[in-house]
């Protein structure tokens, strides 16, 4: 993973081995602890009719369908990393972010087994998708392999502050709920 040296080690982030999810290869799925931390991986994908980038988040119930990931599951951040040509990112989102604007579920509410993500060098062409950039963009990390990362942004997004005022970080690490 890219984001492990341009990220995690100037950070001095602790990351386990990422585990590959057997069913999610087509979006790179992972999940790995990072600081403590659950985290689910996705590499988004671009598709040729829509602008942005198509990232499905789901988990196998126990009676067999695929259903969205819930606001009481073990994971604390989802991390979808977005790339073309000439751009690499990060969305670093908060699970309590993904339930606010329903991909998440919680209380009754369905989710959403996957969506779209809207990278900044994206141009958006309709309403929905430009609400769906101005929300996403407070969770991007610009990753640039040939020069500097904003490490400060980094540790910002992968360790919000609770309690200090955001409404963007989890509450506490997943296996303290």
């Amino acid at each position: 993973m890219a984001a492990k040296a341009l990220v995690y080690g100037p950070c001095g982030f602790t990351c386990s081995q990422p585990v590959p999810e057997a069913e999610g290869a087509a979006y790179a799925a992972h999940e790995f602890t990072l600081d403590g931390l659950f985290i689910r991986f996705r590499a988004a994908k671009t598709t040729p009719t829509k602008v942005g980038q198509f990232v499905t988040v789901w988990k196998r119930s126990p009676a067999g369908p695929i259903q969205p990931f819930d606001a009481t599951d073990p994971v604390d951040l989802f991390v979808i990393s977005t790339r073309d040509r000439h751009h690499f990112g990060q969305f670093v989102f908060p699970t309590d972010a993904l339930r606010r604007h329903g991909v998440v579920s919680a209380g009754g509410s369905v989710g959403k087994r996957a969506f779209r993500v809207y990278p900044p060098w994206v141009t958006t062409t309709n309403r929905q998708a430009g609400s769906a950039q101005a929300w996403q963009l407070g969770f991007f990390l610009h990753l640039h392999e040939g020069g500097p990362v904003d490490l400060t942004r980094a540790q910002e997004l992968y360790h919000p502050q609770v309690g200090a005022g955001t409404t963007t970080g989890p509450a506490g690490p997943a296996h303290d709920r």
